[in-house]
């Protein structure tokens, strides 16, 4: 297929397709006409998935947006070392808001006590649903050490 057939579908199937709501700029999953989970221009996500570059590729978007949102929300998060740095990012995968829930954890980290911030992540729901990675996260925030 020619670069301007390519781009002429490629027009074509925004238009067909669509994507679904929208909202603060990103598109949300949606039901398609049979009832199946899509997301973007129509990808079937019940029968089709992400392949493992798909999945790599929105990884490295959530990493740079989580740690983009620390850095604007947490000002001493850019002064914390590289592995703490991590453990936070890695909390961040629950959500922002159920981060921003951890008050007690995320104030001994701007103090730089570390043991009580690695405590009051032990001492948590997270914890107890999060197994090993709770863990070793908790381990993190306490020792700086991955």
């Amino acid at each position: 297929m020619s670069p301007d057939d390519r781009a002429a579908l490629r027009a074509q199937l925004r238009r067909h397709e669509g994507t679904g709501p929208m909202r603060q700029g990103r598109f949300l999953p949606y039901r398609d006409t049979v009832g199946k989970l899509t997301i973007g221009y129509g990808r079937n996500l019940e029968d089709v998935g992400i392949s493992q570059a798909e999945a790599d590729f929105q990884l490295e978007n959530d990493l740079d947006d989580r740690a983009r949102m620390l850095a604007s929300l947490l000002p001493w998060f850019s002064a914390l070392d590289a592995v703490r740095q991590r453990a936070l990012v890695d909390m961040a995968f629950m959500g922002t808001a159920k981060l921003l829930t951890f008050r007690k954890m995320l104030a001994a980290l701007g103090q730089g006590d570390y043991a009580t911030a690695a405590a009051e992540a032990r001492d948590s729901l997270w914890a107890t649903q999060g197994g090993a990675r709770a863990v070793t996260v908790a381990r993190m925030l306490e020792t700086g050490e991955a």
